[in-house]
């Protein structure tokens, strides 16, 4: 085997326990220099714990057996001494959590020196040079002078390139990445994801990606192992497994993805829930979700074989449970199942028969509404204004600053409709809803429910109004006492209303029926249920009063894709069954594109850009609602490698919303305004962009608009 192709790790068989309780079952891979592996996959599937026991970072609870090669040298039951000279030098770790990975009490460029030095003869001086190279590497702006920040003045993205920098800085071998970007704005995540291509091409380091994010494996990985209950049960190539997944469970997972480029089918929603550590059963995990199951999958636990029923390099099959030969150049059952590989029994039929997953999945019909519904105006609102105060000193505080959250947002709704309000984290999204729902005079301009000004209300009335108003929470568990049984929780709007015990007891089972849970979930108290289920539940309470506005804070943000599914074809069924209106606030524009009729696109505090999905996707006229569709990835590796040649990639961060921005206050972030004449940059820096209209109901703020097609 050639240098070149010989791998650099190997894991072979790899198993982990907590407290006797198995989270990683039998978890073999390769991975060759310069390579990218994907590790994909629900929570709970031992992603995250793969790739920390193969540093030896796991807790001591944790027991690991197996074997994990580093160029033929075994780590695990290795030294800390050993382990310590490997950490940082052969294998660079980036967390996915930057502020609690870095000391808060020490510089960034300190830590990023201390690193180098522990495993480099230098000088403090020259150590700490070696930091602000790293820093200009990753693009960090101004980087001598941000060396000397504390980790809480950097931005969640600042960190996170940070962090790579420290991880790339001894030249590793590997870098392992878990869930870098999870917490990140889609934007940030673009630079991220380029920072560690550049990390990766700079050092010529194998890298393993954890990631829960579809779109990010596509476009990011060579290879792609999906893991389910601690074990892999797919393998191959990014367009293998993207383009002919062979086991029902990928199926399911690429199913479950709403595509920012799809159509308004239904999404397939994986049934039940992963099982819990230490309750699989003896045969395949997967077997109970499962709609292809049959008799012989209980059995006994399917090995990984060839798609195509051939042989594969160094083995016809692995079986992923460390049985073979663990050679440390990459043969037999140690090569990691190199191939299109599936745990199933019924692969080669799937294969065979080029299945899709529409042919495994039953997928409920939904009604798909495009068009603009004609109902009366729900809601209103017309430059919206709220600040709130700086505030310094402990006993005597005085303001010395003030806060721009919302500064001019713009919003309409009507009976039947959806409207998505999209942005970055701190773009006034939040503040918005909570305005809305305050029911209280505005600050600056005004809002309209139902053709009313709610704070010229009285008492009666805004009561009346709060029933025709309902939200549904981000946090299912955070928002659901966990104190009361799921029966009281749904029935407290109505009791709230004035309706007593007999018709409230009444309505709840017809609720539990609507959101699709058993009646007897009543008596069960919220711990009992998963995440999606909980949702449910929070959305069943909101119904309770018959709403006609239902107010969404990033409902499916906190639940995985194959429950966000589900929930997501609730709300559409339940929209046109009930003609309720919504308003979607969501980060993630894949789900707005499934979901919305129209959008709004907020940035720092002001509406940049509105009208139907269809016209804001496909013909963006603002430069930042193109390089947020343009950031997106897709869970398709073909067309990711088509759009990275022409992402946008936006410098830095926001700006702060404590500064009243004159102008265009996007312009120092602008692609367009850095292209533009040092002549026509006035109108950018003098003039607040008003909106203007491209369609009947497409309407952008920038003084030079373009058409750009990023999908």
């Amino acid at each position: 085997m050639s240098a070149e192709a010989r791998p650099v790790l190997t894991v072979t068989g790899l198993e982990v326990d907590f407290d006797g309780v198995p989270a990683v079952r039998g978890v073999s891979f390769s991975l060759a220099r310069g390579e990218v592996l994907g590790l994909v996959g629900e929570s709970g599937s031992g992603k995250s714990a793969t790739a920390l026991a193969v540093l030896g970072l796991l807790p001591a609870a944790a027991a690991v057996r197996g074997s994990v090669r580093l160029d033929g040298t075994e780590l695990v039951g290795a030294s800390d001494a050993a382990l310590t000279a490997v950490r940082g030098q052969r294998i660079g770790m980036v967390f996915q959590d930057p502020l609690s990975a870095f000391t808060p009490v020490y510089r960034i460029g300190d830590q990023i020196a201390e690193a180098v030095r522990a495993h480099q003869d230098l000088s403090r001086d020259r150590a700490r040079a070696r930091a602000v190279e790293l820093l200009d590497l990753v693009g960090i702006p101004e980087p001598r002078l941000r060396a000397q920040s504390f980790p809480h003045e950097f931005s969640g993205g600042m960190r996170q390139r940070a962090m790579i920098a420290m991880a790339m800085a001894n030249d590793p071998d590997v870098l392992l990445a878990d869930e870098p970007t999870t917490a990140l704005d889609v934007t940030i995540q673009a630079q991220i994801l380029d920072v560690l291509r550049t990390a990766q091409r700079e050092t010529g380091a194998a890298l393993v990606l954890v990631s829960h994010d579809l779109g990010v494996i596509a476009g990011m990985a060579d290879r792609v192992a999906v893991m389910y209950a601690g074990r892999i049960v797919e393998t191959g190539t990014a367009s293998e497994v993207f383009g002919r997944p062979s086991m029902p469970y990928t199926m399911g997972l690429i199913g479950a993805v709403p595509r920012l480029d799809g159509g308004g089918g239904a999404l397939v929603p994986i049934p039940g829930s992963p099982p819990a550590a230490g309750q699989v059963g003896a045969g395949c995990a997967f077997a109970p979700r499962c709609p292809m199951a049959r008799e012989d999958c209980t059995r006994a636990v399917p090995p990984l074989t060839a798609v195509d029923g051939g042989a594969q390099d160094g083995g016809a099959r692995v079986d992923g449970t460390g049985d073979g030969d663990a050679r440390a150049d990459g043969g037999g059952a140690a090569d990691g199942g190199r191939g299109h590989l599936a745990a199933c029994v019924r692969a080669g039929e799937i294969a065979g028969k080029g299945l899709g997953v529409l042919d495994v999945y039953p997928v409920p019909e939904i009604p798909d509404a495009l068009e603009r519904p004609t109902g009366d105006l729900v809601l209103k609102v017309d430059g919206l204004v709220k600040t709130f105060p700086v505030l310094k000193g402990s006993a005597f505080k005085r303001r010395v600053g003030t806060v721009y959250a919302v500064d001019g947002v713009d919003l309409a709704v009507r009976g039947g409709e959806t409207l998505a309000l999209v942005g970055e984290s701190g773009s006034g999204k939040s503040t918005t809803l909570f305005e809305l729902l305050h029911f209280a005079r505005p600050e600056g301009g005004a809002i309209e429910l139902f053709g009313k000004a709610p704070d010229t209300l009285g008492k009666a009335e805004r009561k009346a109004l709060r029933g025709q108003v309902q939200i549904v929470f981000q946090d299912p568990m955070a928002s659901l006492d966990p104190r009361m049984p799921v029966g009281d929780i749904i029935a407290e709007p109505l009791r709230a209303q004035g309706a007593d015990r007999l018709t409230a007891a009444r309505r709840i089972p017809e609720l539990l029926d609507q959101v699709g849970l058993e009646r007897a979930a009543a008596e069960r108290f919220p711990h009992e249920f998963s995440g999606g289920q909980r949702q449910r539940i929070g959305i069943a309470r909101a119904l309770s009063v018959r709403p006609k506005l239902l107010v969404l804070d990033e409902p499916v943000s906190a639940l995985d894709v194959s429950v966000q599914a589900g929930v997501l074809n609730l709300l559409r069924e339940l929209k046109a069954e009930l003609g309720l209106a919504y308003l979607f606030v969501s980060h993630d524009l894949s789900v707005v594109r499934y979901v919305a009729d129209r959008v709004s696109v907020v940035y720092l505090g002001r509406t940049v850009e509105a009208g139907s999905v269809r016209d804001v996707f496909e013909s963006p006229r603002h430069p930042y609602t193109q390089a947020l569709l343009s950031a997106v990835p897709l869970p398709d590796p073909e067309r990711e490698r088509e759009r990275r040649r022409d992402r946008i990639l936006l410098a830095g961060d926001p700006p702060s919303p404590t500064r009243r921005h004159e102008g265009c206050r996007f312009r120092g972030r602008c692609p367009v305004y850095a292209r533009l004449a040092p002549e026509r940059r006035e109108r950018c820096e003098k003039e607040v962009p008003e909106p203007t209209a491209h369609a009947a109901d497409h309407l952008a703020s920038c003084h030079f608009p373009q058409v750009r097609e990023v999908l």
